[in-house]
């Protein structure tokens, strides 16, 4: 098979749009980085394709015969067509090519007719500010390449949405993402949720179960809270992204898995890694395309555009439209949003449910207080000193046990301040208490 020699590949990488060259045989011989980026699909599996699924409807052999250059709305290329599952079309232009030997081509510029940095109707991310026009070009960035991507970005901020995002704008966003909560990954659930077990691997394995590596495979697995993860449990995490390669409790058969792997978090992992409460080799491997998101103080004018969003969706659910006086907004955008996005939908919920024939005034705006901490009385607790545990503790568990101690110290025994600053349910907590036998000395 012929290929474009030197002169047309220098056109091909000079066209900052997608563009692809076809040869007399119609078959598809180059495409360049920009119709990778923008329309989702490696080179590798066009280069070699019929040019299109029925050539006897084909542009491109129209071209050879007439030399006419075209323009119209078409399907895509070769193995696009048939991975295109909403048979899309996009807006092509069309003309010869003459290599240095007078070898004629068909060059072909393509556009989609959505363009794909639009957001996706199933993501609900919505804003007009500069920083949020720069996180979503970022988030279409992290889509264009495999590599780990983890999101930073306060509780609220909404970094389920973007790893969903990511998704919606990647090569492979027909295949599913997996979320994975770290945040109720005991020691004891990790391998049997992440890799799966065997039938009578343990106790109440009545069956078998896929973990959720193998379910995710060829698609996204989205880590969030990573910061939560048990210390213990890091280094089968860091293996498995290594490998790609695990076991199902009570197999010995390995599973290859192939999974696009996006992490969330709200704590400051550098740190995390400094005071070894996370490995930093497992950071290193997770931090290769960091992106922050900004609160929502930081864009207060994107405020009203996520106001009418989620008015609209909650006018969708109620059955009634909904309209908020300017007071009301005045007073919405001078809040300090310590919750961010979470915390103005919760706001706008409560709102419409006080509010008098579907206006929300000024009054129907109650917002909390930034970061206020739990008024109940607290837990009846005595401070004692810790006894040694039974059982030797090793070095993360005594960090563990530090750091559990200096809270309990500065919430006076309140276990629920305590939860809330370790970002755990208090139920993690005490299972926490109970594995380091600090439930009845603390």
């Amino acid at each position: 098979m012929d290929s474009p020699d030197i002169s047309l590949e220098s056109i091909l990488e000079t066209h900052d749009i997608p563009f692809a060259v076809v040869n007399h045989h119609l078959r598809i011989v180059a495409v360049n980085r920009a119709w990778e980026a923008s329309l989702g699909l490696n080179r590798e599996h066009l280069v070699g394709q019929p040019c299109c699924v029925d050539t006897r409807d084909c542009r491109h052999s129209q071209l050879f015969k007439t030399l006419t250059p075209y323009s119209g709305k078409f399907p895509g290329l070769g193995a696009q067509i048939e991975l295109d599952a909403q048979q899309s079309m996009y807006s092509v232009r069309g003309y010869p090519l003459l290599n240095q030997d007078s070898a004629i081509y068909a060059g072909e510029a393509i556009r989609a007719l959505t363009k794909f940095k639009d957001v996706p109707m199933s993501v609900k991310m919505v804003g007009e500010s500069l920083k949020f026009k720069a996180l979503k070009e970022r988030l279409q960035q992290a889509a264009r390449i495999e590599a780990p991507v983890i999101l930073y970005g306060e509780t609220g901020t909404g970094k389920e949405l973007a790893a969903e995002y990511i998704q919606d704008c990647a090569a492979n966003s027909r295949s599913q993402m997996v979320v994975v909560d770290c945040t109720i990954l005991s020691e004891e659930l990790f391998e049997s949720e992440l890799f799966g077990h065997e039938k009578g691997a343990f106790t109440g394995a009545t069956m078998a179960k896929k973990g959720l590596f193998e379910v995710a495979n060829n698609g996204t697995i989205f880590l969030d809270e990573i910061g939560e993860l048990p210390l213990s449990q890091q280094s089968k995490l860091l293996r498995v992204l290594e490998t790609g390669t695990f076991r199902r409790i009570g197999s010995t058969s390995v599973i290859s898995t192939r999974v696009r792997v996006i992490c969330a978090t709200h704590r400051d992992l550098a740190a995390m890694v400094k005071a070894g409460s996370f490995r930093e080799d497992l950071f290193y491997r997770l931090s290769v395309f960091p992106i922050n998101l900004p609160s929502l103080r930081d864009r207060p004018e994107d405020i009203p555009i996520i106001m009418d969003f989620l008015l609209a969706k909650m006018a969708e659910s109620h059955g009634t439209k909904y309209d908020i006086s300017n007071d009301a907004v005045d007073k919405l955008i001078a809040h300090q949003w310590p919750g961010n996005i979470r915390e103005l939908k919760n706001c706008l919920q409560l709102a419409t449910g006080l509010c008098q024939d579907a206006t929300i005034l000024e009054s129907d705006i109650i917002l909390m207080p930034a970061r206020a901490l739990v008024t109940e009385p607290e837990l009846a607790i005595e401070t004692v000193p810790i006894k040694k545990a039974s059982k030797k503790l090793s070095e993360i568990e005594e960090i563990e046990v530090n750091h559990i101690r200096t809270l309990h110290k500065k919430f006076k025994g309140n276990r629920k301040s305590m939860a809330i600053e370790m970002n755990i349910s208090e139920r993690t907590l005490y299972r926490k208490l109970n594995r380091l036998n600090l439930h009845n000395v603390l």
